[in-house]
């Protein structure tokens, strides 16, 4: 479904070149769920509007859906669904007709539209909403609409950049099912842009992890977590001036390269069961009391961890932070 080689994009800014997206090689094969997995500025939201066709690469190659993405666009755009990071349906409209006018833009005539907007409104619970205004939805109502006007077409592959942020846990996880039918009940393929690390766990097939720009990271999420060897210690501290000291007193007891993050100190060990009486023992002699210790089985973040040197967690909410308008 895709095949992209080197896809890249750069951007000019008052500060110079920015590389938002940098050498990216993806294989994405027909009925898998895919997530796109980095914090905020890493380069996801570009890579999925490149894919999409809303973005030109400044340089590679890539086929999405057996189409051109640059030599055939209008291919590539007949043949996938869209679900943007910010929504797509206006505030003001109905929700039955914006469905229905988002599929007559794809030539499909008036009558078989509306039977394809009614459909999708029963399979994603939106029953009792054809005549509402899509401002007045609730917050996974809308995500759910969103999802209705990028399948109304009836495209195979469909893009779903962060499609559940912001959502309660419970409208999250009512999503999460509406994501599975994608592909049991429609036969879609997905490419799912998220942070959440257990969407990922719970939904994919396969992951890519990018950051600043880059692919760091593929394959199953076992696969993944495989590349760490242990337990992961976490020793949160009261203030920052006591990390270093914890650090070393950490590397003292269990060996190996503490990762400092913030007030936090993260060191992997074969037993974390293990390891924690005479780590506290050693933090207590050198006069640091921890305010709270974690011992944690390896998990996607601690990939992220053990591939960049910080927690995509705690970097999920951060920005770019250069003078553009691109939010990835």
């Amino acid at each position: 479904m895709i095949e992209a080689t080197g896809l890249s994009r750069s951007f000019t800014t008052r500060h110079g070149e920015v590389h938002a997206v940098r050498t990216v090689d993806m294989h994405v094969a027909g009925g898998e769920i895919v997530g796109f997995l980095g914090p905020n500025g890493a380069g996801k939201t570009t890579t999925l509007r490149m894919l999409t066709t809303l973005l030109a690469p400044t340089a590679g190659t890539a086929t999405v859906a057996g189409s051109d993405l640059t030599r055939d666009p209008v291919g590539v755009r007949r043949k996938v669904g869209y679900v943007a990071q910010g929504g797509m349906t206006s505030p003001e409209a109905r929700a039955g007709e914006e469905i229905v006018d988002h599929a007559r833009m794809y030539g499909i005539r008036r009558a078989p539209a509306t039977g394809r907007a009614k459909a999708l409104f029963d399979l994603l619970d939106l029953p009792g909403l054809w005549d509402r205004p899509c401002g007045s939805l609730s917050g996974g109502q809308r995500r759910r609409l969103d999802i209705a006007m990028g399948l109304v077409h009836e495209p195979g592959m469909v893009f779903l950049d962060e499609p559940t942020t912001g959502l309660d846990p419970q409208s999250r996880a009512n999503l999460w099912g509406h994501i599975r039918g994608l592909r049991d009940d429609h036969g879609a393929t997905v490419l799912l842009s998220t942070h959440y690390l257990e969407e990922a766990d719970a939904l994919c097939d396969r992951v890519f992890i990018i950051d600043h720009g880059e692919i760091v990271a593929r394959g199953t999420p076992d696969e993944l977590k495989r590349r760490v060897s242990g337990d992961t210690v976490t020793l949160r501290l009261p203030a920052a001036g006591d990390t270093a000291i914890a650090a070393r007193v950490a590397a003292g007891v269990a060996g190996g390269e503490p990762i400092v993050d913030g007030t936090s100190v993260h060191i992997q060990v074969a037993d974390g069961a293990a390891t924690l009486p005479p780590l506290l023992r050693s933090l207590d002699l050198d006069g640091i009391e921890a305010s709270a210790v974690e011992v944690r089985r390896p998990s996607l973040d601690d990939v992220f961890l053990d591939l960049t040197g910080r927690s995509l967690r705690d970097q999920a909410t951060t920005t770019t932070g250069v003078g553009y308008a691109h939010r990835a």
